[in-house]
This record gives C-alpha cells, sequence and structure tokens, in this order.
C-alpha cells in the first residue's frame, strides 16, 4: 500500500484558507424558543468573544434571557458532568424553558447580590487578600507567633489535653496536649463589636412579675412569654426583681435553654436575654413592626470591643509587626495606601507572594475601590460595590473563552468611574470571552459591540425581543430605548426656596473630615460625589438625632423566602379579608404561612436543598406545583381569581382588578397605587422578595414609608436599575413628595437627578481619605457654570453647556 506523501506548510495554510476548520465554526450562542418567566418564544443569536448589552425597560425580561435561561442552563449542564454519585445528592436542576440553545460555554455570574452580612465576613476575607496577609505575616512578623491561622480573627485559640495517637513511620507517639494559636479576640469572638442590653428596658426591678415588671412589647401579664417565667417554679412571681438573690437573677436573664412542664406543657425554658437575643437582634428591623423597632432602639446599644478595640484580633496578633505595622494596622488602611507599604516590602524569600499581593491589591484600586478597606464588613458594601469585589477575582484569571454574566456594573458609580468599569469589560472580551451585561447607563451600552433590546413593556408587556445590532443602528432604531439613548435633561430656570435647613456639624464619621453643612429643607437636595467620597457616611451617619427621617437604602430586606410585596407591604392584610368574606371561611386559609399552605412545602411553593459547601438549590414543589396552597384553598374564589392566580398578578394588573367590580378593596388599592407610583408596576405579588434587585428593594421600601409621618425623606441612589424612560417617572414622584411638604434628600449619580435639584452638595474631590470635604454647595445652573468639580464637568458634559 503506498503512502501519501506529506503536505507541506504551504499546502496546509493553502487547505485551511480554502476550508476552515469545523471547530471555527461555532461562534454564536443561539438561543430557539425560550419562554421563561415572560419570554414569549423569542429566538436570537449572541456573537461569542464579543461584548453583548441586553437593555429595556425593568421588567422586560433581561434577567429572564441572560440569567435565568443562558446562564441557568449552563450550570446544569456543568452538574450533569460530575459523577452518578455526587449528582445523587443533589436534585436535578430544572432544565430552562427553552426549545435549543447551542454554542453555551462556562458562565461565570458576577451579580449584586449583598455579600454575607456575617460580621467575621470582610472585604479581606471575601478576597484572597487576608489569606495572602496573613501568610506574610506569618513569615515576617516580629516576634513571630506561629502560622498564618494564628492572625486570622475567625480562627479561635484551642488548647486541649488528653492521650491523642500519633503513628509516623510505623512507630506509635503519644501527645498529652493539643494546641492551635488562633487570632480571634476572645472577648467579641472576631466580631469587632459587643452589644449590651439596657436592663431598665427590659423591666421595672420595684415590680414583681405579677405586677407587670416586663416592659418588653408581647410580654402582658397572662400572655405566653409571661406565663413561662412566672409559672416556671425557678422564679418567684411575687417578688419584686430587686430582690432576686444573685443565682434567682442569673436563673432569669442568662439560664440556659432547658426542656420543662411548664402550665401543664412541655416547653423551653431560657433567659430573658437570650430569648430576646433570639426574637428581636436576629431579625431585620426593617421588617419590624414600629413599635418594636422603637423598643430594639432603645434597649439594645453596639458598642467597639474594648479588649481587641475592634480589630477582631488577640493580643498577640495585634503585637506582631512587619515595619512597625501590625496585621491589623495593614488591614485597616485604606487599600490603595495597602498597596504602597506592600510595594515597599523586598523580601526574596516571599517574593511570588508579594507579588500576587500586589497584583489583587492594584485591582481593587484599578477597579474603583481603592478606598476600601480589607477590614471593611462584607455586609456593609452597597449591590455595586459587592459586585464590583466579586470581579478582582475574575480580573487575573487565566480562563479564556468563558461567558461572563454582569447585572448592571456600572451601579453605583459616579460618571467619572463608569470608564473604568467599561475598560474592564473590555479587558474581559479581549482575552476571548463572551460577556454578556444587563445595563441601563448609555455610557456602557455605547461600548457594546451587540446590543440586545427587549420589551416593549414591562412584565406581561414585555418578553419580545424588540431590537438586535450596533449601537448606531439601536439609536435609529425607534425603540423605547433607542428614543431615550440621548435623552438630556436640562437644568431647572427656576428652584424652590427652602422652608428651614437639616444643620450637620462636625461630621467625621468615616472619611468625612469634620463637615459643617446646612441641608435646605422642603426642597430636593441632591449629594453627590465619586464613589468613596463620604456621601453615605453624610447622609445616613451624620444627620442629627431627633430629625423625622425616613431613611431608605438598597440593604436587603431580611425576612423568610416566603417574604413577597404582597407580604412586606401589608397588601396581603386586605386580600386575605377579602377573600374571607366572599366565602365566608377564615382569613387564615389565604396566607401561605398558615393554614392554607401546602404541608409539604410549607407553603413556600419550592424545595430548598442545601448542599453544604455547593450552592443550594431549590425545586418546585410537586404537590401544590408551586401555587403554594392546599388544593382546597384554591377552589375559594375572588372576582373569578383565586389566591393564587391574584399574587401571580402584576402590581398594574392587580391594581385594575382591586379598583372596581366584585374584588374591589380601597385598602388593597391604596397600597398597589404607591407600588405603581414607584415603578414597580410589572412585579408580581407574590414575587419572593429574595429575587428583586437593590434598586428594586428600594423602591418597595419607598412604597411601604410613603404614608409615614416623617418630614425628611433620604433616598440613596433611587435610579439604580431604573430604564432612562422610568427616571422621568421617578423625578416626577420626588417632585410629587417635595410639593406635599416634604424635605427630599437624594444620594445619586444620575445626570438627570442632579439636573433636576434645587440644591446640590457635592463631596470630594476623591474617595477615601482623598474625599471627605465639601467641594461645592449650590444650585445646579451654578455647579455647571462653575465646572469646579469632576461632577461639575460631567454635568455641563451633559446638558450640553
Amino acid at each position: 500500500m503506498s503512502q501519501a506523501a506529506p503536505r507541506t506548510g504551504a499546502q496546509r495554510a493553502g487547505k485551511r484558507a480554502v476550508a476552515p476548520h469545523a471547530a471555527d465554526s461555532h461562534d454564536t450562542i443561539r438561543v430557539l424558543g425560550a419562554r421563561e418567566n415572560n419570554l414569549k418564544d423569542i429566538s436570537i443569536e449572541i456573537p461569542k468573544r464579543r461584548l453583548t448589552v441586553f437593555t429595556g425597560v425593568s421588567g422586560s425580561g433581561k434577567s429572564s434571557l441572560v440569567f435565568d435561561t443562558i446562564a441557568a442552563e449552563s450550570q446544569r449542564l456543568i452538574n450533569e458532568t460530575y459523577s452518578a454519585f455526587v449528582q445523587g445528592f443533589m436534585p436535578s436542576l430544572a432544565r430552562p424553558e427553552v426549545d435549543v440553545l447551542e454554542g453555551l460555554t462556562t458562565a461565570i455570574i458576577v451579580d449584586q447580590q449583598r455579600m454575607g452580612a456575617d460580621p467575621r465576613s470582610t472585604v479581606g476575607t471575601a478576597t484572597d487578600a487576608n489569606a495572602m496577609l496573613r501568610i506574610l505575616f506569618s513569615r515576617l512578623g516580629k516576634p513571630h507567633i506561629g502560622p498564618p491561622s494564628a492572625y486570622a480573627f475567625n480562627v479561635p485559640s484551642v488548647r486541649a489535653s488528653g492521650a491523642i495517637t500519633v503513628e509516623r513511620g510505623g512507630k506509635k507517639a503519644v501527645k498529652a496536649t493539643y494546641e492551635r494559636t488562633g487570632g480571634m479576640c476572645t472577648r467579641c469572638e472576631g466580631r469587632g463589636t459587643v452589644s449590651d442590653i439596657d436592663l431598665t428596658q427590659l423591666y421595672d426591678d420595684s415590680k414583681s412579675l405579677a405586677e407587670g415588671a416586663l416592659t418588653i412589647p408581647g410580654y402582658t401579664t397572662g400572655g405566653w412569654n409571661y406565663r413561662l417565667y412566672s409559672e416556671s417554679g425557678l422564679v418567684d412571681p411575687d417578688k419584686p426583681i430587686r430582690k432576686y438573690t444573685k443565682k434567682e437573677l442569673h436563673g432569669f436573664l442568662h439560664h440556659e435553654p432547658t426542656r420543662m412542664k411548664i402550665a401543664g406543657i412541655n416547653m423551653t425554658y431560657e433567659g430573658l436575654i437570650p430569648r430576646i437575643q433570639k426574637s428581636f437582634l436576629a431579625k431585620d428591623k426593617e421588617g419590624m413592626q414600629p413599635h418594636i423597632r422603637a423598643f430594639v432602639d432603645r434597649a439594645v446599644t453596639f458598642t467597639t470591643c474594648p479588649e481587641c478595640d475592634g480589630t477582631r484580633l488577640s493580643e498577640g496578633a495585634r503585637a506582631s509587626k512587619i515595619k512597625k505595622v501590625s496585621i491589623a494596622d495593614a488591614c485597616a488602611m485604606q487599600i490603595s495606601d495597602l498597596a504602597e507599604w506592600v510595594r515597599g516590602l523586598e523580601e526574596p524569600s516571599v517574593a511570588p507572594l508579594l507579588t500576587a499581593l500586589r497584583d489583587t491589591l492594584d485591582s481593587f484600586v484599578e477597579i474603583g475601590l481603592g478606598y476600601l478597606s480589607l477590614d471593611r464588613p462584607a455586609g456593609t458594601l452597597s449591590g455595586g460595590e459587592a459586585q464590583r469585589v466579586k470581579m478582582i477575582r475574575h480580573l487575573g484569571s487565566s480562563l479564556t473563552d468563558v461567558t461572563y454574566v454582569f447585572d448592571e456594573p456600572t451601579i453605583g458609580l459616579h460618571p467619572h468611574d463608569i470608564q473604568r468599569v467599561n475598560d474592564l469589560l473590555l479587558r474581559l472580551r479581549d482575552k476571548g470571552n463572551t460577556v454578556l451585561v444587563v445595563e441601563h447607563k448609555p455610557e456602557t451600552i455605547a461600548i457594546a459591540d451587540h446590543v440586545v433590546d427587549l420589551g416593549p413593556g414591562a412584565g406581561t408587556g414585555g418578553g419580545t425581543v424588540c431590537f438586535e445590532g450596533t449601537v448606531e443602528a439601536l439609536r435609529a432604531g425607534g425603540t423605547i430605548t433607542g428614543r431615550h439613548l440621548d435623552d438630556r435633561s436640562s437644568v431647572k430656570d427656576t428652584v424652590r426656596t427652602p422652608t428651614g435647613t437639616l444643620e450637620i456639624r462636625g461630621a467625621s464619621a468615616h472619611n468625612l473630615r469634620d463637615v459643617d453643612v446646612d441641608i435646605p429643607l422642603g426642597v430636593l437636595a441632591v449629594v453627590t460625589g465619586v464613589a468613596g467620597s463620604g456621601k453615605s457616611s453624610l447622609v445616613h451617619g451624620s444627620i442629627p438625632p431627633g430629625a423625622e427621617v425616613v431613611s431608605v437604602d438598597q440593604g436587603a430586606i431580611r425576612g423568610s423566602r416566603r417574604s413577597n410585596p404582597a407580604t412586606y407591604t401589608g397588601l396581603l392584610e386586605p386580600i386575605r379579608k377579602a377573600f374571607a368574606k366572599v366565602n365566608g371561611v377564615k382569613p387564615a386559609l389565604f396566607s401561605a404561612n398558615s393554614e392554607g399552605a401546602c404541608p409539604t412545602c410549607n407553603g413556600a411553593g419550592v424545595i430548598y436543598t442545601d448542599l453544604a459547601m455547593m450552592a443550594g438549590v431549590a425545586t418546585t414543589c410537586e404537590d401544590c406545583e408551586g401555587k403554594r396552597f392546599q388544593a382546597s384553598v384554591l377552589e375559594y374564589h375572588l372576582g373569578g381569581k383565586n389566591i393564587s392566580e391574584v399574587l401571580a398578578m402584576s402590581v398594574t394588573e392587580a391594581e385594575e382588578f382591586f379598583g372596581e367590580g366584585e374584588a374591589r378593596t380601597p385598602a388593597a388599592h391604596k397600597i398597589l397605587d404607591r407600588l405603581a407610583d414607584v415603578g414597580l408596576g410589572y412585579l408580581s405579588l407574590g414575587q419572593p422578595l429574595t429575587t428583586l434587585s437593590g434598586g428594586e428593594r428600594q423602591r418597595l421600601k419607598l412604597a411601604t414609608h410613603m404614608g409615614d409621618k416623617g418630614g425628611i425623606y433620604v433616598l440613596d441612589e433611587p435610579t439604580t436599575g431604573l430604564h432612562l424612560a422610568d427616571v422621568e417617572q421617578l423625578l416626577g414622584l420626588l417632585d410629587r413628595l417635595v410639593d406635599s411638604g416634604k424635605s427630599v434628600i437624594v444620594v445619586e449619580h444620575h445626570q438627570a437627578v442632579m439636573a433636576h435639584a434645587d440644591w446640590i452638595i457635592d463631596l470630594g474631590p476623591g474617595a477615601g481619605h482623598d474625599g471627605g470635604t465639601i467641594v461645592f454647595e449650590g444650585t445646579p445652573a451654578k455647579l455647571v457654570a462653575d465646572r469646579s468639580t469632576l461632577t461639575g464637568e460631567h454635568l455641563a458634559a451633559y446638558v450640553g453647556a
């Protein structure tokens, strides 16, 4: 058999030119027939190794396409690559509602979900920076105190004695003691703060329990909480508390949980203080009833740990230093300063470690987070800051040809900082990755290789692809996004006259430098400045106590997975009563947290499976098919709809439904009006709160607080997550609040809100210790005319001045 002559390089090159390799033809992600959530059977091709921006009004289906379809299917397929043994421990993820998904690559999701609010989770522990610093100090710190764990505030020191048999090289050795040196402060257990409960707010010690000594909400004489103590037999209910012996008082306040029979019922008895900590302090203050919130504010104080001075570290860890700097000092430094300090360390034995640490710290500075410190609690970061901290992990990644999925990466950024994030997105793309971005900001839409515009409306009015193509073609197109892309607000000709002032004197929270400022009342005042300049510190941390302030931030709304807009706003109460009245049954049947709940999923609609070290998974309950209620409850109707169908309605649909006919319910309609007012008309009433974005959470809080009596409203970036077209509606709402006699103070970066303000306070000039001073205060027109600050330059460019 004759052998073919080997081909020359020129022949091979010629062959490639004629017939491209089959592997090079997979250059798009093909989506056919996507129907997840509100998507209406859409089909689309997304180019790979390009930057694609998905835009459209809030609720148009962007997240359903990008996160719930493309990223979710990528995750499901990756899970299927695990061995059958591992998959046996994992519930199978449901395949998204889509006919065909081709060309997927591994998806890395970088979202705005807040990082864990555990006090021991910090910016340093959420990245590799703390781990590298601990190794550095364990090698170079003087005096040497032990391994890296000796510098870790989340590792306690352990000493155990007893016989431990250790086998080494066939020999057995018996050790009598075991030691592990950790860096945790023993007083605050690595939290940095200690909580003190004011006992005078819990009870009147001149009275006995029988005389009503307890002054805690829910502990009235005769109630179960009261009987737990008065009938336990451990304390005398007729003796005034101040006459208790030390043993009696300790049993009353600090007793360990103990099962016992009280009033003929098996109950758990525990001291008053741990009971209060579990029932009140473990809950989010936002979700508490006003009288309970007032009690917590009155009774509980959090103070810096006196032993470690808030550093969370043991005395040994604080004493070990490199060039007179301890690990506590290093973590407290502004990251940009820490990067300079690390650059000054020259030690050949740890050279690779120093290089890696420098790169990580430089990434913080590059992405605009150089003003943070490594000891900043992760739970205090805004959604945008949390997202950018997560980005740092991917900056130096060696991975290519993966799909990065970003959820509004420009959130919380001044126009000056947006360019940095744009550069990062382009760098990720240029490494050969597919970058998918859900975004509203024109500055980020402008850098896209490909734009997909969903809409035309929100909820059921959205879910279709209105446009796909280049940015230039989008501008020429007739979609809502295309029409509003070049919208520019003009600066007001006339501004409102203040009715008074809110005086702030000597503000020094965080990076503020002894700031004195008068914030005008009765007008729309906007506080602006680059990220980290001190805006939130001024507005949230420095307003004098006693001012009637309604503060609406983007913090997570803590609650169970069953919490939804209907339960959070109090809307469910009039709805349940209306159902009960029409059907002649108890209102409790129409609560997924009470008698009407599906017994299999306990009213959650889904079964949650905790996978320990991996992300937990939710699967739809097979008994109620996700409807959350027992089948018998769904037979009761109001206006032709059952309770599950009502909770599936959007706010806009429900507003119409409860406005007229048999279902007319004025109390429900009033709350729905407020929700529509703040731009949440597309939200469904039963959507879990855990699925809302930071901006949606804030607008939900605003709707809830709009009936409050406070005269001053403080809003933190209310345009977050809003489409360009929706910003006008928000400005109208802010105007209505001011015109109704309220004072509105807004922390904001959006130029349309700045232009619409009556008064602007600009902080800066930079971030962190380069900020903290007021660089301008006056009208928007004067800021544009002066152009004396970064904000002034960007606002002038925006309004075309």
